[in-house]
């Protein structure tokens, strides 16, 4: 699939349809992207790789809480104690310890979890496998293969509290209905930059599942 992907990005570069993975030095997940209506696209992802983390609290103590959770199990609470060096957002500088390097991929997602409260993740490099990526020291940090899968994609900067990703997830859902899409899973909020950005320079997105097959394609 990720092999498809990237034949599919050579094809297409210079069209409508491009390919996008790699922001300002930092890795992310590849994917095709389709313009939708304003702000929205339509992305296909392939089978990636993240750790999670699921925690019973309110949405910002939930995203506060995972995002060190995991950043634990990346700087090395893992059993084969390999680390990474963070920088704004991300960074893929070693730590110089001789160890192997895991590289945190962008964004940080966040999705509501039913019951469980909230599902966070980071996502992994396409270089890693279940195989080879560390265990996590902390039992409360799985490793999880996500599939394929096609999203409808809105992205906006600035406020990025419980309210405003409430606001922009109604507004993906309008645009959805607008266009005749019909959301096949729950939304997600995907973060790319550290609190301390401007806000008007942040990265910010929600996303949610539709159907693209043949009995559901537009």
């Amino acid at each position: 699939m990720l092999n498809r992907l990237r034949a599919v990005a050579n094809q297409v570069v210079e069209t409508v349809r491009s390919v996008a993975g790699i922001r300002a030095g930092i890795e992310e997940p590849l994917y095709i992207v389709e313009p939708l209506i304003d702000d929205v696209e339509i992305r296909e992802y392939g089978p990636r790789i993240a750790a999670q983390t699921t925690l019973l609290a309110g949405e910002e103590d939930a995203r506060y809480a995972g995002f060190h959770r995991l950043a634990g199990y990346i700087f090395g609470a893992n059993h084969g104690r390999q680390k990474i060096a963070m920088i704004a957002p991300v960074g893929h500088q070693a730590t110089g310890d001789g160890g192997q390097t895991i590289a945190m991929t962008a964004p940080v997602a966040q999705q509501s979890d039913g019951d469980r409260g909230w599902a966070i993740r980071f996502y992994m490099p396409a270089s890693w496998t279940l195989e080879t990526l560390p265990i996590p020291d902390d039992e409360r940090v799985e490793l999880v293969a996500v599939p394929p899968e096609t999203l409808a994609v809105l992205r906006f900067s600035g406020n990025r509290r419980p309210d405003g990703v409430a606001a922009r997830t109604r507004q993906l859902r309008q645009a959805l209905r607008a266009t005749g899409f019909e959301p096949v899973g729950e939304p997600a909020a995907w973060f790319y930059d550290p609190p301390r950005t401007l806000p008007f320079r942040r990265r910010n997105e929600i996303a949610i599942p539709i159907d693209r097959s043949p009995s559901g394609a537009h």
